[in-house]
């Protein structure tokens, strides 16, 4: 059990689905030149395709009228179960793939047959500090080198024929709560790389490295430190001490202050820029971290710097004084609009807080922003100021909760994007959610535990109750136009959180349907067109490519992520500790699908507790327990469900993992300095009571 607690989906209450967009103008998109040079065109070099982070595939063999006779080439199933968010890396007739833990996998693109695999062995104990699973979002590749980042802050170059180590650099402590999910990124002769870990007390900062021999070219951190300490002798001192400082009160540096750099960047080589987002505060709740307000520069911001010194050039925050863990991490993509007449080099992002916007990406001034989801935390962003116009209640008072939308789910996560400039439309994994946000009375601040400063009320403790609560979390694939500045149209999905989406010049838009497997749409109007059901989840961005003519899509899937680990209960599939895998299309093809497995569902230990002591159970269990283990006790992907768990058996058996360190070695910390004996029974009869209450409804599922 971890202190661990992202995304707090409890207490979700009704939320319309509506869009509350304006239509403003109607301006016509131009067709932005492509970023991906014709001899790549077959190939998938870069995370997001090219340097501007597009996800547009150039190729059309596969297209609405032949899509029916996509099938399954081949598929290769990692060597160990937990959570898959990598986008795979396709080059010279290989593709490049991620797995948990960082372990990379190099396969024939044709075949599937695996050429090498690097596994950085990295401490099961280091699971401890990965808030949303110990998920990797994918590798680099530059000339003979792959580039992959560990979960334990160890970024790596491995030789692209067979493997082998060429460098490996410490990025952070690995003693310190860091972790880093995300896909590094390649800019010219240096290796990008942010981290995470901004609710366990961390300061974010974003690094360059020599693509060479791994030394250290530059940093830039997110937030200013202690002002009592010298300065960091980093790219990022002049704009800290005169743009972020005055942002900030009180002694934040005690809680790190957040900002961590955990995905999402884009390179504009023509403008010499390179572009990261920046994630919330530490803690979540403002009045704790900075208690005489302030922006808080530069969290939830976008940050352009020269990616040779990581110099600052401008920045665009676009949530400021963050409360509602807020993230400006989502994806960022790069190209040219026609607005009021003029061609704009713009960036455009759907960042978790609702509003999709559009900045120039020469200067960071704000072109455009509305509600892609229904927002209900602010009314509008104005467009003189670059502010929003919060909702009174919004920063949620002593005693005042708010239901806040979208939740702190985001309307967007990391799951990718993309862009189609014939059609003009940015394709969005959207979601609705509903948050319930409250002060914690008594927050403590605990050193490397879960830190938000909220409330973590558990789970509605029954099967119809989460059913209504499924309902109020909705997903949809939504075609947003940026120049009208309205949805184009939008598919409502089952629930909420689904993959990420692959355009294509052949008319297609490919995403990851939670429970559906990989699903085809019509990119002019959104209708269906195509369905594999991998059993496994897809939530990375697929990726498509050519070889002899054939062309090939690709997608790495299965169970794991914040959702899945948190809140499988409320998810269509709910997963099973299973290994993930990478699955590949083209036509006329028919290798069968994997079998579907499921998790046990064995009989509950009798229920003797209180109701006074599942109650209290209850409580501790969503803040010290949910993170990895689920809401409800219903636990999905990789993690043990503490329902069927032996040492559920008896109370002094359930002691020994949580207060002796009895599992410590596999990544389940002690809570010895937290917790004592009568805690870790009452949150024994927590689980008891769950399995008894869920037990009968999961088996009929």
């Amino acid at each position: 059990m971890h202190t661990l607690f992202r995304k707090p989906l409890a207490a979700l209450l009704a939320a319309p689905l509506l869009l509350m967009a304006t239509a403003v103008g109607a301006d016509t998109p131009t067709p932005a030149p492509s970023s991906t040079p014709a001899s790549a065109a077959s190939e998938w070099r870069q995370h997001g395709l090219n340097a501007a982070e597009t996800r547009f595939s150039p190729l059309s063999t596969i297209d609405a009228s032949n899509v029916a006779g996509l099938g399954l080439a081949w598929h290769f199933r990692f060597d160990r179960p937990r959570g898959v968010e990598a986008t795979p890396i396709m080059v010279d007739g290989s593709l490049y793939v991620s797995g948990p833990w960082g372990v990379v996998y190099a396969l024939d693109a044709r075949s599937g047959k695996l050429k090498w695999q690097h596994d950085p062995q990295v401490p099961a104990g280091k699971g401890m500090h990965a808030c949303c699973d110990v998920v990797n979002r994918g590798v680099a590749v530059d000339g003979e080198r792959v580039f992959v980042a560990t979960i334990d802050g160890r970024l790596q170059a491995l030789n692209r024929d067979d493997g082998r180590e060429l460098w490996s650099t410490r990025t952070f402590d690995p003693a310190a709560p860091y972790t880093i999910t995300g896909a590094p990124r390649v800019v010219r002769d240096v290796v990008v790389i942010g981290n995470g870990g901004a609710e366990y007390g961390v300061r974010g900062f974003v690094s360059a490295y020599d693509v060479a021999t791994g030394a250290l070219r530059w940093r830039f951190y997110t937030v200013p430190g202690n002002p009592a300490d010298a300065a960091d002798g980093a790219a990022s001192d002049r704009p800290l001490q005169e743009l972020a400082l005055p942002t900030w009160s009180g002694e934040w540096w005690r809680y790190g202050g957040g900002g961590t750099v955990w995905d999402s960047m884009a390179w504009d080589p023509e403008l010499d820029l390179l572009y990261f987002g920046v994630g919330n505060g530490s803690p979540h709740d403002r009045d704790l971290r900075s208690p005489g307000g302030g922006d808080n520069l530069f969290l939830s911001s976008i940050v352009a710097v020269r990616p040779s010194t990581g110099e600052y050039v401008w920045h665009y925050q676009t949530t400021p004084g963050d409360s509602w863990d807020y993230t400006a991490t989502q994806q960022m993509i790069l190209t040219e609009l026609e607005i009021d007449g003029r061609t704009r080099k713009v960036l455009m992002q759907a960042p978790k807080n609702g509003f999709f916007y559009v900045l120039d990406r020469a200067t960071g001034a704000l072109l455009s922003a509305d509600k892609y989801v229904t927002v209900n935390w602010a009314s509008s962003v104005d467009l003189a100021t670059g502010r929003p116009v919060e909702a009174e209640g919004a920063r949620y008072p002593v005693g005042s909760p708010f239901l806040l939308q979208p939740s702190q789910i985001g309307g967007h996560n990391w799951q990718p994007m993309a862009f189609n400039p014939t059609t003009g439309l940015v394709y969005i994994p959207a979601q609705e959610s509903t948050g319930f946000l409250m002060k914690d009375a008594n927050f403590r601040y605990e050193a490397g535990r879960w830190n938000t400063g909220l409330m973590t009320p558990p789970l509605p403790p029954g099967p119809a109750m989460l059913e209504q609560a499924r309902k109020f979390m909705q997903g949809h694939l939504l075609a947003w136009d940026p120049v009208r500045r309205v949805a184009a149209w939008r598919v409502p999905h089952a629930g909420p959180w689904n993959g990420g989406v692959l355009a294509s010049a052949g008319g297609l838009v490919f995403q990851g349907v939670g429970g559906e497997g990989l699903v085809a749409f019509d990119a002019r109007d959104g209708k269906r067109l195509w369905q594999s059901d991998t059993w496994l989840d897809i939530l990375g961005g697929p990726i498509s490519y050519e070889l002899d003519g054939e062309q090939y899509v690709a997608a790495a899937a299965g169970f794991g992520s914040s959702m899945h680990i948190t809140s499988s209960v409320l998810l269509e599939r709910p997963g099973a500790p299973v290994p993930g895998g990478l699955f590949v299309w083209k036509l006329g093809a028919s290798a069968p699908m994997p079998t579907a497995e499921h998790r046990p569902y064995l009989a509950p230990p009798p229920d003797h507790g209180s109701a006074a002591q599942v109650e209290q159970g209850g409580m501790l269990y969503a803040h010290y327990c949910m993170q990895c283990h689920g809401a409800g006790a219903v636990a999905g992907g990789g993690m043990q469900d503490l329902r069927y768990s032996p040492y559920l058996a008896e109370p002094e058996l359930f002691r020994r993992p949580l207060l002796d360190g009895l599992l410590a070695q596999r990544g389940m910390p002690t809570f010895a300095d937290s917790l004592k004996a009568s805690d870790a029974d009452a949150i024994r009869a927590y689980i008891v009571r769950m399995a008894h209450t869920f037990h009968t409804a999961e088996s009929a599922r």
